[in-house]
C-alpha cells in the first residue's frame, strides 16, 4: 500500500500548485481539487515550532477530498522537523516537503527557508531525520542559490547532500534568492530565471525526480518542460490568479486521463462546501477570496470579481452571492456576444 501511495504521488507531481503563504489554504485547495483530480496540491508553509512547541495542530486541518496533498514544513532543527513530519503524516498528508526556498524575513530570522541553501549538510540531516519518522515521501523545495553563491557549484553540492540523505524528489525554483536587499515580493520577480541549470541538474542526477518552478504561466510551458526531460512542473501565482486556465485542462493534457472541467462547474460544486462552512460559523469571503480569478480573461470577469468583493464580506452573505455574480457575468457575456 505504501509503495502504491508513493508511486501515485510521483505521478501526480508531474504538475503541482506551489505552496503560497496566505493563499493555498484548505479552501483554496478544495477549489483547485474540483478543477483537477490529479494535480498535486501543497499547503501553505507550516513551521515545525508552531506544531511541536506551539501545539497548533489546527494548522494541519484539511479536507479528505484534497488528496493528493502535501504538507510543507519550515524549520531547521532535525529532531523538531522529524516530530512535525510525524504529526503531518499522522494527519493524513501524502508527502512532507521541506522549505529551503522561501526568502521572507520571517523565514530568515527563524533560520529556515532559502537561507538553508548555505547549510546543505544541515538540510541533509533534517531530511534524514524526517525520513526516519515517516513512511510518506519527504521532499525538498529549494532555490538555485542565494546571494553571491555560484549556482553551478552550490546547487550540485546541495542536491548531492539531500540525495545522500535519501531524498528522491526535489522542486527547484529556477532563481536565486537575494536575501540582502530584496523583499520577498521582489525575490519572486527580479532575480533572473535560469531554467537551463535545472535541466543540467537532471542530467547530473538522472535518478532524482526534479520539478521546475518559477515564472511558469501556462500548460503549454509545463508540457514543454516535461517533453524536455524534467519530471514535474510546479506553478504558483498563475495557478492562483487564473486557476481555470491551468487546472481545468490539466488532467487531460498532463496526465492523459479524464475530461476537461469548467469554472462554472467548480462554482456549482463549491456551493455545498460554502453552505457547510457558513453553517459552521465561517464567513463567505474566507472562501470567495480564492475564487476572484476563476473567470480571468473571459467576458464578464470584471463583474464577477466586483460582485464578490462588494458582497461576500457581509455577515449574512451566503451562496446567493455567487449565484447572482455568475448570473450577472453570464448575462453580460451573452449581451456582448449578441452585439
Amino acid at each position: 500500500m505504501e509503495k502504491a501511495v508513493k508511486s501515485q504521488i510521483g505521478v501526480s507531481s508531474r504538475l503541482s500548485v506551489a505552496p503560497m503563504m496566505d493563499w493555498t489554504d484548505r479552501h483554496c485547495r478544495y477549489l483547485h481539487r474540483l478543477m483537477s483530480k490529479h494535480t498535486l496540491l501543497y499547503t501553505e508553509m507550516v513551521t515545525s515550532p508552531a506544531l511541536v512547541r506551539g501545539g497548533a495542530l489546527h494548522l494541519l486541518d484539511h479536507n479528505a477530498q484534497e488528496h493528493p496533498v502535501a504538507l510543507q514544513l519550515g524549520g531547521s532543527d532535525p529532531a523538531e522537523l522529524a516530530e512535525a513530519a510525524r504529526l503531518g503524516a499522522q494527519a493524513g498528508y501524502d508527502e512532507i516537503n521541506l522549505n529551503v526556498g522561501c526568502p521572507s524575513d520571517r523565514v530568515q530570522s527563524g533560520s529556515f527557508g532559502a537561507v538553508l541553501m548555505e547549510q546543505p549538510a544541515l538540510v541533509a540531516k533534517c531530511v534524514a531525520a524526517m525520513r526516519r519518522a515517516v513512511d510518506v515521501d519527504v521532499t525538498v523545495k529549494c532555490r538555485i542559490g542565494v546571494d553571491d553563491q555560484d549556482p553551478e557549484t552550490v546547487l550540485p553540492e546541495f542536491l548531492a547532500h539531500i540525495v545522500g540523505a535519501g531524498c528522491e524528489r526535489v522542486t527547484i525554483h529556477a532563481r536565486k534568492a537575494w536575501l540582502k536587499g530584496l523583499s520577498p515580493k521582489e525575490n519572486r520577480d527580479i532575480p533572473p530565471l535560469d531554467y537551463d541549470i535545472v535541466h543540467r541538474m537532471k542530467g547530473l542526477f538522472s535518478n532524482l525526480h526534479i520539478s521546475v518552478n518559477g515564472g511558469i504561466t501556462s500548460l503549454d510551458q509545463a508540457e514543454a518542460f516535461l517533453d524536455g526531460g524534467l519530471d514535474g512542473v510546479m506553478i504558483g501565482r498563475s495557478a492562483y490568479h487564473s486557476p481555470a486556465d491551468i487546472l481545468c485542462r490539466a488532467d487531460r493534457r498532463i496526465y492523459g486521463q479524464g475530461e476537461d472541467t469548467t469554472a462554472e462547474a467548480a462554482v456549482a460544486q463549491m456551493l455545498p462546501y460554502i453552505d457547510a462552512h457558513i453553517a459552521g460559523g465561517g464567513r463567505l469571503n474566507q472562501i470567495t477570496r480564492h475564487m476572484m480569478g476563476l473567470f480571468a480573461g473571459r467576458p464578464g470577469a470584471r463583474i464577477w470579481r466586483r460582485m464578490l468583493s462588494e458582497n461576500a464580506s457581509g455577515p449574512q452573505a451566503d451562496r446567493q452571492v455567487l449565484i447572482d455574480a455568475l448570473d450577472a457575468m453570464q448575462t453580460l457575456a451573452e449581451a456582448q456576444k449578441a452585439v
